[in-house]
């Protein structure tokens, strides 16, 4: 859709899941380290199984968005006599939702078959990602200037997010991976917000100079400053994670992080009386 709902809905998306994974992976990292039990590991891939299933409902959602608007091209891409093409922005749109689509049934079968070789989860979220950028990449072909630099900009967010996501193929379960795509997944989201509202102004005012160089620049810096807000949410986040698990730790009687230090203390003391006891023998 070439409209500010069409921009805010994979916004409202992609905003949710990155703010999801921004408190998922901490808590499962952070859990994991202080103690490695299997019903925790089995929980967390439960999780991953529901996070697939709500991902397929989204995708769902949003390609019938796409096609089954007032204006939209419900179904058809060719019409009548000449055959010309219809609505090929609302069918870009409807298959970079499909991608995402095939990516959660992926997930769901990842957690029902252990047949489901590991990594092709991530592997699949990749492909998914690369497609929303190459789609993106030629959504703006001779478009105003504006409007080029503002989706250019988030293909920034779109490839990092592929590559990073390529990178867990190999390495997988790597709390730093897993932090940047939660962080350049908020991006997106925040950013295609900012892309509907510049390019269509929902709540009215004047509407953007796309000739002027100023703006340009401006824009610049504001996609920095989307990218400064997600780093301070993923501190934020995995800050609160950190001491919901240390509490928890107390609360249940289970070591909790900062054990490490005392645990490596009381080795050294054990140690100590090892050996005065060999030294009076």
């Amino acid at each position: 859709m070439a409209n500010f709902k069409g921009h805010a809905l994979p916004g409202s998306f992609f905003l949710l899941f990155g703010l999801w994974w921004s408190v998922k992976y901490p808590l499962q990292y952070l859990s994991q380290k202080v103690n490695k039990k299997s019903h925790r590991i089995y929980c967390f891939q439960r999780v991953d199984a529901i996070e697939g299933g709500i991902k397929i409902i989204f995708a769902i959602v949003g390609m019938l968005a796409e096609q089954f608007v007032p204006d939209g091209p419900h179904l058809y891409i060719y019409s009548g006599e000449n055959r010309d093409w219809v609505k090929l922005m609302n069918w870009q749109h409807t298959t970079m939702y499909l991608f995402y689509g095939l990516s959660g049934v992926v997930d769901v079968f990842t957690y029902i078959s252990p047949a489901v070789p590991r990594g092709l989860d991530r592997l699949m979220l990749s492909v998914a990602v690369f497609v929303e950028g190459c789609l993106f990449y030629y959504h703006v072909v001779h478009r105003p200037m504006l409007d080029q630099h503002i989706h250019s900009l988030l293909l920034i967010a779109i490839f990092s997010g592929a590559c990073s996501v390529m990178l867990e193929v190999f390495l997988r379960d790597n709390i730093v991976l897993e932090m940047f795509r939660a962080g350049v997944t908020i991006v997106q989201g925040t950013w295609f917000w900012q892309i509907g509202i510049v390019l269509f102004q929902p709540w009215g005012g004047p509407m953007w100079d796309e000739k002027d160089h100023n703006n340009i620049m401006f824009l610049t810096m504001c996609f920095f400053w989307h990218w400064a807000a997600a780093v301070a949410i993923l501190a934020i986040n995995y800050t609160l994670a950190c001491c919901c698990i240390q509490r928890c730790g107390r609360g249940s009687g289970e070591p909790y992080i900062s054990l490490g230090v005392r645990q490596q203390k009381h080795d050294t003391s054990s140690q100590a009386a090892f050996l005065n006891g060999s030294d009076e023998e």
